[in-house]
């Protein structure tokens, strides 16, 4: 299905929850190589920066080293981020900065700090329907590695540590949460019930509350946390990881059916906030799946899609999806080409039922576009250098597309230009 820059983004802005399931991508498979996509090929960008389809441009909006509004700097490290609704047709942006304990952090007074060595964190944006900036200042420090994460429908941010490290005095591996509301740091208060572990990314399914989280492991599990408050996440809850049934124990990277679902059931996790780093095995040990390197994740069109950058033969990627209504995993993509798919990241679905995701590969990477007949295409491209894109999300009327580029560090906010739409 071909669709208009006016229809694709329209739709883009649509209820994810109404949407007509994804169709299978058998036809994926027999492809020998990438499509052009429904916006045609790449054009090459004068100023070497962002290469997209014709009738599309985009702005750099918070860099790394710009003074921000709290007279910070603004960190390195551009990561997950999530869109949500701001006043007067305002978007808010929620921005990750995967840092260790080093480098241009996340700066804030120490009593803001959840560790005064931590020099990640997140930084807010406010952009305007013109699509420039109109603030950006800090709303969490102190944590370390917040590689990505993932919005909930109370409108904060779940920003996830992407380590199990334990410095002065204070130990990382958690969930903390920030709401998009906020306009100074927040008190840092790790979801201790939602796991001590690599940290990845998060989806909500709003049906029920329930959160699903990626692992960045070679032998990572997939857990859904069961919280005791769907509006409280601090008042704990249930940890669980997904064990397909008459798999127990298996190993998903390689030799995985395609397009087959398997139905599961859900191992307990009864201890998720351990000292060791044995969450993931514990669950493995009770029969959970391992998948190998879970990245991004996306609830979208009934199912919650995710990412694992390593898993597959040659090692270049899957994109599994569960479906909560069926309680099944199904792998959904698996190419074994790095032509086609180099080690996908974030991902993000929409209801106009294409899937977007950021590469995280060697060499150039690229914003992938994959449409419902399985068409695979390249809908932007890295032309400044070899870093990765991240936090691909959109404005919540669908109007623009948010990425960053991880180094040197940049936001854009893409959207078309043409007369057509």
């Amino acid at each position: 299905m071909n669709l208009s820059r006016r229809q694709f983004f329209s739709l883009a802005g649509a209820s994810a929850t109404g949407a007509v399931l994804l169709s299978p991508l058998q036809a994926f498979y027999a492809k020998p190589a990438i499509a052009a996509g429904p916006y045609g090929n790449l054009v090459t960008d004068p100023n070497g920066v962002l290469d997209l389809p014709a009738g599309f441009t985009y702005r750099r909006l918070s860099e790394t080293g710009q003074t921000m509004n709290d007279g910070y700097l603004v960190p390195g490290g551009h990561d997950g981020m999530g869109a949500f609704a701001g006043s007067n047709g305002n978007t808010i942006l929620i921005r990750n900065h995967e840092l260790g304990t080093s480098g241009n952090g996340v700066g804030a007074p120490n009593g803001s700090k959840y560790n005064t060595n931590g020099r990640g964190g997140c930084t807010k944006l406010v952009v305007n329907s013109s699509r420039n900036l109109v603030e950006h200042r800090g709303v969490l420090a102190g944590t370390i590695r917040n590689c990505a994460g993932g919005p909930t429908p109370s409108g904060s941010w779940l920003t996830c540590e992407e380590t199990f490290e334990s410095n002065n005095g204070k130990k990382h591996g958690y969930v903390f949460e920030v709401p998009s509301s906020a306009n100074t740091f927040v008190t840092p208060v790790p979801l201790t019930a939602m796991g001590r572990f690599n940290h990845e990314a998060a989806a909500v399914d709003p049906n029920t509350g329930y959160i699903y989280m990626t692992e960045d492991r070679s032998n990572g599990l997939f857990y859904r946390f069961i919280p005791n408050q769907t509006n409280n996440l601090s008042a704990g809850g249930t940890l669980y990881a997904l064990r397909i049934i008459g798999s127990s124990g298996i190993n998903t990277a390689t030799g995985f059916p395609i397009n087959t679902p398997k139905a599961v059931n859900w191992v307990q996790i009864s201890n998720p906030d351990p000292t060791s780093d044995t969450v993931r095995t514990a669950g493995y040990n009770s029969g959970a799946a391992r998948f190998s390197g879970g990245e991004g994740i996306f609830y979208g069109s009934g199912y919650v899609y995710f990412t694992c950058k390593s898993g597959s033969s040659s090692g270049n990627g899957q994109i599994w999806r569960y479906s909560p209504a069926n309680n099944t995993v199904e792998l959904y993509i698996e190419p074994n080409n790095s032509g086609v798919l180099d080690n996908p990241d974030n991902i993000i679905v929409f209801p106009n039922r294409d899937i977007f995701l950021c590469e995280d590969g060697d060499g150039t990477d690229y914003i992938l576009g994959i449409t419902p007949s399985g068409s695979l295409y390249k809908f932007a491209k890295n032309a400044l250098n070899t870093s990765e894109f991240a936090g691909v999300c959109f404005s919540p009327d669908g109007q623009t597309m948010f990425v960053n580029m991880q180094s040197p560090g940049i936001t854009f906010a893409i959207w078309p230009t043409t007369a057509s739409w």
